[in-house]
């Protein structure tokens, strides 16, 4: 029993450190904490490591900022939807009166 003791507690810590960057990235992720300093890191790993993978994500993001926004057919967008658009007659209507 006593021969498996250490290599149970290095397996049970190296759970519990896994199980912890887990959290910590779910975290991260949902609060939007990451920031530029993780971006710039992650960039840096896959420019390394994932040539092509980020060779994309340069051409991604190249073509992202060509883009110039488009405008809807139905106007300018409010925040209340189709109901802004009719209580705006309604008090249009309603100072006629």
């Amino acid at each position: 029993m006593a021969d498996l003791l250490p290599p149970l507690l290095i397996t049970c810590g190296l759970l519990a450190a896994v199980a912890g960057f887990a959290l910590l990235a779910r975290h991260v992720r949902r609060r939007g904490t990451a920031g530029a300093g993780v971006a710039a890191a992650l960039a840096s790993w896959e420019e390394a490591y994932r040539v092509t993978s980020y060779e994309a994500y340069v051409e991604v993001r190249a073509q992202a900022e060509r883009q110039t926004p488009v405008l809807s057919p139905d106007g300018h967008w409010r925040p209340g939807g189709y109901k802004a658009r009719s209580s705006h007659l309604r008090r249009l209507l309603r100072r006629r009166r």
